[in-house]
């Protein structure tokens, strides 16, 4: 078991590829622990992984808080030992306007998907010095790799999470904790569950939580997933800005607007 005797804590776990990942790592032998803010969904989760012989403990809180995600994963840490490996994964995507800009949806994205990281990484970094040992690893989003009209809010916030996860994989270098930025590209989870569009090697969220288990498994510095996608990606990072307007002219006259989430 990949994962035997490893205290494993997820934010975001109440949907989506935070759930399925808690599934997939417990199976795995890992002793999970849950949060995100809605305590009904962690706790459904957590009797589904005890069913099935796992061990998963519950402690719900909003990343964009520091106090409230300390607090939290210090309380997870008291039931399950010390954090071996932190998955940020709590994420939120809204299309972004620019008459008015939505600065509620704006702010929240980069409180959840920034701020939220940040947070959950200051909580247990200390612990994982000291040990000189520990792996930490942040849920981004190929989206980072083109700023996109009606969702340059949701890519600025990934492009953030790319560059901080790049400077703290330099600056830990030695000190016995490994860093991995996981990069998907779309997976069916709530947040795209509104989506109108077509979704290019779109991927189930039980697939995509296997994939980053290997990948937290292997230490993977970066991982972009799926192939395809990062192929198509590094055309789309490529194209002109006439072809990108063109192309989200219909996204833009009509954005989906999913629920938020983590």
């Amino acid at each position: 078991m990949k994962f035997a005797n490893q205290a494993v804590i997820i934010t975001g776990a109440s949907s989506g590829m935070g759930w399925e990942l808690a599934k997939v790592l417990a199976r795995e032998g890992a002793r999970v622990g849950l949060t995100a803010r809605r305590r009904e969904n962690l706790v459904a989760l957590a009797e589904e992984i005890r069913a099935a012989g796992g061990v998963a403990e519950v402690e719900p809180a909003d990343v964009s808080d520091r106090e409230q995600t300390a607090a939290a994963l210090k309380a997870l840490e008291s039931r399950l030992g010390p954090t071996d490996v932190l998955v940020a994964n709590a994420g939120v995507g809204m299309p972004t306007t620019v008459d008015p800009v939505n600065m509620a949806e704006f702010e929240t994205m980069f409180r959840v998907n920034v701020f939220g990281v940040v947070h959950a990484f200051d909580a247990v970094l200390p612990g994982m010095l000291a040990r000189k040992r520990g792996h930490i690893a942040a849920v981004s989003s190929m989206a980072a790799y083109r700023g996109l009209p009606g969702e340059w809010g949701y890519t600025a916030s990934k492009a953030a999470v790319n560059n901080l996860m790049e400077g703290l994989r330099v600056q830990l270098r030695g000190t016995g904790v490994a860093v991995t930025n996981i990069c998907p590209g779309f997976i069916k989870t709530p947040m795209t569950a509104k989506n109108d569009f077509h979704m290019p090697f779109v991927l189930e969220a039980d697939d995509a939580a296997r994939r980053m288990a290997g990948a937290l498994y292997r230490k993977t510095k970066v991982y972009n997933f799926p192939w395809q996608m990062r192929g198509f990606m590094w055309v789309v990072a490529r194209l002109p800005d006439w072809v990108i307007a063109r192309a989200m002219k219909k996204y833009n006259d009509n954005p989906p607007w999913p629920d938020k989430v983590g």
